[in-house]
């Protein structure tokens, strides 16, 4: 097995995240540091800052309804508060999947299957995320249309197309309902100021049929069975 794949499963931090752990040289596998792309075996002793991990490792999956004012990692040098902090105290060592900004609420998993993490964030599997976007003042058909064929949010870099539906449209704002299958840095809030528009309000509401229906805002709970099944043959 790969070793980022490995500490993944372990909840260490994601496969990306792993293998800046292994860069830095935080990682040895029976006493030597260890480099990108090794393989392992049952009975390789793995070390992470000294720690070390067991090979037998029972998968947990959760899903928060993220609030505003926290930040999606692991740890934070800065002292803000992690979506970590809103785990219960018996949750395993799990790790957020994929990211929402810090002013951005909504669905978020948190799990250390690594395989399963690999699936929802890979560019290539589009997996389909839906966001409720409140956006300052009215949007044009023109704009909307320009935003669902895909903006250039940075130079070379051009969003793919999404689906885009107005549900809510009043003088001083209007509410949309955002579907994208990629996950770029900020990409809602940059797509809308390709058109000119603020967003002043994003919450995940969907990953694929997954909801956050019954989860309050700064609430986590297990996924059942059968939403754990759904992910993995997304």
């Amino acid at each position: 097995m790969r070793i980022n794949k490995f500490l993944a499963e372990q909840g260490v931090a994601s496969r990306r995240g792993s293998d800046a752990l292994i860069q830095e040289g935080r990682v040895t596998v029976n006493g030597k540091p260890a480099r990108p792309g090794d393989d392992i075996s049952p009975s390789d002793e793995v070390k992470v800052d000294g720690r070390i991990l067991s090979h037998t490792v029972k998968n947990e999956y959760y899903i928060l309804n993220k609030p505003k004012g926290c930040v999606c990692t692991v740890s934070d040098d800065k002292g803000r508060k992690t979506v970590m902090d809103l785990l219960p105290p018996d949750a395993g060592r799990v790790f957020p999947v994929g990211r929402l900004d810090y002013d951005t609420e909504g669905l978020l998993i948190l799990t250390n299957d690594g395989d399963l993490a690999y699936r929802l964030t890979a560019p290539q599997n589009e997996i389909p995320k839906t966001y409720l976007v409140r956006i300052e003042g009215t949007i044009t058909p023109v704009q909307l249309n320009r935003l669902r064929a895909g903006v250039e949010i940075e130079k070379g870099v051009v969003t793919k197309k999404c689906k885009i539906n107005v549900i809510e449209t009043a003088k001083d704002h209007t509410k949309l309902h955002v579907t994208i299958t990629e996950g770029k840095n900020r990409e809602i809030r940059r797509m809308f100021e390709c058109v000119g528009k603020q967003v002043d309000f994003l919450k995940r509401i969907r990953i694929g049929d997954l909801t956050l229906h019954g989860l309050d805002r700064g609430s986590v709970r297990k996924l059942t069975r059968e939403e754990i099944y759904y992910l993995k043959n997304l």
